[in-house]
């Protein structure tokens, strides 16, 4: 295995541990035969596809490009999201507004139902 890949295969562990430890059951997909395009890096939230990068210089829009194509390659119309972070920094999401905006509008409207 290369560097590159133990890397990115240990930030897709570090990632689902933090999901797991949020209340998320998100594994690693096993991409034994390598990226087939239709597999995202993790699985386990429902309509997120999870493109995980864990490098010191990301080219973020690359990366969402990737997560874009790779999401829409599956039926269920998952909206794409950049897990990342350097060494020494927390977890950031990174995903399209128009993508937020629709996930926001859901929890608005679930939290209006509550009231």
């Amino acid at each position: 295995m290369t560097n590159s890949r133990a890397k990115g295969k240990a930030g897709e562990l570090e990632f689902a541990r933090l999901c797991r430890s949020n209340g998320f059951e998100v594994r690693r997909t096993a991409q034994y035969c390598g990226k087939t395009g239709d597999a995202a890096d993790c699985v386990g939230l429902p309509g997120i596809h999870i493109e995980v990068k864990r490098v010191e210089h990301l080219n973020i829009d690359d990366a969402l490009d990737q997560a874009r194509r790779d999401a829409g390659m599956k039926a269920d119309g998952s909206l794409p999201i950049v897990a990342h972070r350097r060494n020494n920094t927390h977890w950031k999401i990174t995903m399209d507004a128009a993508d937020w905006f629709e996930l926001f509008r859901e929890w608005e409207a679930g939290r209006s139902k509550e009231s």
